[in-house]
């Protein structure tokens, strides 16, 4: 039987065990032997990241051939339009090709949302929203670049769901059997 552990990865933590630079790492959260994350989070980003024991899942989790769906919160700089919700719908234009389509929608700041440390930078002249992007790929930063490709950068990113499993009832920096 495989173990899957489902982390709430703060801000600033490496999604991986070790490192050579004295940065956070899973090993700061996690005591578990065996254990491997099922694709990336990067340190910049929070939220769900799904860890396993078993390779074969974890390939399926990690790999872009799979088209397993990840959901995200994304807090930008400025009020997408829906030119901009358009673009990110029909696949975003990345220097390293189109992105497949991706769901996407403007939704409320989150009620349950944690503070972030650092805090995000806020600016009184630049509103900012909050959007609910759902991708089936997993490029290096891929939710961030797109963002930044329709013209509203990302000041906060938080992984909410991996296909079936999700953060909900996960406090930041806890985790959970799956």
């Amino acid at each position: 039987m495989s173990r899957v552990i489902l982390f709430n990865k703060p801000h600033g933590v490496l999604s991986q065990f070790t490192d050579g630079q004295a940065r956070a790492t899973l090993s700061d959260y996690i005591d578990v032997p065996g254990v491997y994350a099922a694709g990336r989070l990067d340190r910049d980003s929070e939220g769900l990241l799904v860890l396993t024991d078993d390779g074969k899942l974890q390939a399926r989790i990690a790999h872009p051939k799979f088209k397993v769906a990840k959901t995200y919160l994304a807090q930008v700089e400025g009020v997408p339009d829906g030119a901009a919700l358009a673009a990110l719908r029909d696949g975003a234009v990345l220097k390293d090709g189109k992105t497949r389509p991706a769901k996407a929608e403007l939704v409320a700041e989150p009620d349950w949302l944690w503070p972030r440390d650092p805090p995000v930078r806020v600016r009184q002249t630049v509103p900012d929203r909050w959007l609910r992007l759902t991708i089936t790929e997993g490029r290096n930063r891929q939710v961030r670049r797109m963002c930044a490709a329709v013209g509203h950068p990302c000041l906060r990113l938080i992984r909410v769901a991996v296909g079936d499993w999700t953060l909900d009832g996960i406090d930041t920096g806890a985790w959970r059997d799956a």
